[in-house]
């Protein structure tokens, strides 16, 4: 199982939100860039950044930022977050991105999701955020009728290998993930899952591992200083 540190961008800084909310915001880097440095040197393996302002507006502003950080390690990175188009994503891709993550777009495109993941293959991730098993969408602002089981399957179909989930009631609350909705979304598909939303301690991670997920994301917990990557063993 792979621990993907996690570098949230707003304003061009790294940030960190509680269940997405906007206005509950923590800066703690002026520079992602040097925060990617510092993750990579305690032994990341990978880096999962996100645009905030894009999961926002719709719009990615921090393109310039992306580049900086893609520039500053040598680990691979993906990036989600306000991604709407196929002009988007190759964008990303050119300046160096490894993997490309779609939230909003492909539940509302599955069209341009298809092409997508015609062109580009396995750096096609899609993210889904849950609120009460419901796929939320625009930045988690608004809660779809499609449940996130029924999301996860048809982008299976799709021929998406891996996805993104992150209960968003856990998110920046660090009382742990939501370990039985986890487990059950593991059972329903066969891709790759990386969850999200909640870790706040090593033994998070050891029962993540335990239900057999590709991957974890870790944010407030890094930051906190609650989970040392350093002292991990299962990076």
């Amino acid at each position: 199982m792979l621990v993907y540190p996690a570098i949230d961008i707003k304003d061009g800084k790294c940030v960190r939100l509680t269940q997405g909310k906007k206005d509950e915001e923590t800066i703690y880097f002026e520079k992602p860039e040097d925060v990617a440095q510092q993750w990579e040197s305690k032994g990341a393996k990978i880096l999962h950044v996100v645009d905030l302002d894009g999961a926002f507006d719709g719009v990615s502003k921090n393109l310039p930022v992306i580049k900086k950080i893609v520039d500053a390690v040598n680990i691979p990175i993906q990036v989600g977050g306000g991604i709407r188009s196929l002009a988007s994503i190759k964008g990303l891709l050119d300046v160096g991105v490894s993997k490309v993550i779609l939230g909003t777009k492909a539940l509302q495109d599955k069209e341009m999701l298809k092409e997508a993941v015609n062109l580009y293959k396995d750096k096609i991730v899609v993210s889904i955020d849950a609120h009460n098993g419901f796929v939320a969408v625009d930045g988690w602002v608004k809660t779809s009728e499609v449940s996130a089981v029924e999301f996860a399957k048809e982008v299976q179909e799709i021929g998406v290998k891996t996805i993104v989930y992150t209960d968003i009631a856990r998110d920046g609350m660090m009382k742990g993930p939501n370990f039985e909705s986890i487990a059950h979304l593991k059972k329903q598909v066969d891709i790759d899952i990386i969850a999200s939303g909640g870790v706040s301690c090593p033994e998070d991670l050891t029962k993540l591992k335990e239900i057999d997920v590709a991957g974890a994301i870790v944010g407030k917990a890094l930051y906190e200083g609650k989970v040392d990557l350093e002292k991990l063993e299962v990076i």
